[in-house]
């Protein structure tokens, strides 16, 4: 077990959030108090060229700006000897925790974080920055919407032929990644991040990957095999039309990022929400009351006309029971430290979760592959789970805990 240091570069680390096939990620804090997240890479996955782009991306990466879609990048060393990166400190889950505890999203509820989402890599793409792994796993959920995370790991992940991207290596989250990175190719351009963004809607919709199988290399093969369509089964006919074209396999074929946000409000308007009243009902819906007192949001009402459209979904989908009879995260606030599944932002969401995703090694072959494979296929079963007799559904709990609150002030 790696020995959490107490102090990085000007940080002073107060716990680890996770660790993984990069490194560690810890909770720091700044001299003056401020929380960070400070991702130390491990050195033996750098070299003095990796380093170098390190650094021109973490420079470059603080020039971000026009939007609050991506966790900051504050600070680096690329030539210490455990080279490190500190980035804002976002609290919540992910859309990977928030999925597997709570359950899927509604059309409108998807639309908005696929709208918010593209703004931000707007945003990252005008710098001439790339993320690379988008995936569940690194969009953060807080009590501002969703926050992609992991962002300025770029430099590991599209290095050059001479450093970690070659023939027969690949960097990446195989689930979630597109064709052209899947096949080792050295320089993906803005369509692998929208077809990153496509794994994130499909799973906020269906709690699925498009592609999964025993073992990364077999998902390796159907990813980057043109005649294998994606898993889209779950996925509501109001999306498909899109999710299907940011999952293209051609990456020519795929929409930009202005025409997702487009049809993403065109999808929140035609469900009858304002993409301000679907981002702050997102929201409630992640963290019930967690938003500043008195912050302007939607009404009730909204709550309300998502129960008649998508009702028995978050009836089924929101209602999360364990053995114990514990209530859903949904139905009580979220925990102050919500680590039970690993790290936070700043953190891999391979790493995360436990899943051994995130692939940073030649690919082996024989039983190597096999050894190679620790990730545990996600099983779910048609049959719709049985209702806690007496219980009230949480998007229901939602509405009546919005509806007090809003009643107290009469000035909304």
């Amino acid at each position: 077990m790696t020995e959490v240091p107490t102090q990085i570069g000007r940080y002073t680390v107060e716990r680890e959030l996770g660790a993984g096939g990069m490194g560690q990620v810890y909770l720091a804090y700044s001299p003056g108090g401020d929380p960070v997240a400070v991702k130390v890479i491990r050195n033996d996955r750098l070299d003095q060229a990796t380093r170098a782009r390190f650094e021109r991306e973490a420079l470059i990466a603080r020039t971000v700006v026009g939007t609050n879609r991506v966790a900051r990048f504050l600070d680096a060393d690329p030539y210490a000897d455990e080279p490190w990166m500190a980035v804002e400190y976002v609290h919540g889950l992910t859309v990977h925790e928030q999925v597997e505890r709570a359950g899927t999203l509604p059309v409108p509820l998807v639309a908005s974080l696929g709208a918010l989402l593209a703004e931000g890599l707007e945003a990252v793409h005008a710098v001439d920055l790339l993320h690379r792994d988008l995936k569940p796993q690194n969009v953060m959920l807080g009590e501002y919407g969703p926050i992609l995370i992991d962002f300025g790991l770029g430099a590991f992940m599209d290095a050059g032929k001479d450093t970690l991207t070659h023939d027969g290596m690949i960097i990446g989250t195989v689930r979630c990644m597109p064709p052209e990175q899947a096949l080792g190719r050295s320089r993906v351009k803005a369509p692998a991040d929208v077809y990153g963004l496509g794994t994130v809607m499909l799973y906020a919709a269906t709690g699925h990957y498009p592609y999964d199988g025993h073992g990364w290399p077999a998902i390796v093969a159907k990813v980057t095999d043109e005649t294998q369509p994606p898993d889209l089964s779950g996925l509501p006919e109001a999306l498909a039309s899109l999710v299907t074209a940011m999952l293209a396999h051609a990456p020519e074929e795929r929409p930009t990022l202005a025409e997702i946000t487009d049809q993403c409000v065109a999808l929140m308007r035609g469900a009858g929400f304002t993409p301000v009243e679907a981002r702050y009902a997102l929201i409630d819906v992640m963290a019930p009351l967690g938003g500043a007192a008195g912050r302007t949001g939607p009404s009730p009402a909204i709550w309300e006309r998502i129960a008649v459209q998508y009702g028995d979904a978050l009836d089924v989908h929101t209602q999360v029971v364990d053995e114990d009879g514990a209530d859903s995260p949904l139905d009580r606030p979220a925990s102050p430290d919500p680590v039970e599944d690993g790290e936070q932002s700043g953190s891999s969401g391979a790493e995360r979760a436990g899943e051994a995703h995130t692939v940073s090694a030649v690919v082996p072959s024989g039983d190597a592959a096999d050894r190679a494979d620790t990730s545990r296929p996600i099983e779910r079963s048609p049959v719709e789970p049985p209702r806690r007799p007496g219980r009230k559904p949480a998007s229901q709990k939602v509405a009546e805990e919005l509806r007090a609150r809003y009643a107290m002030q009469p000035a909304l």
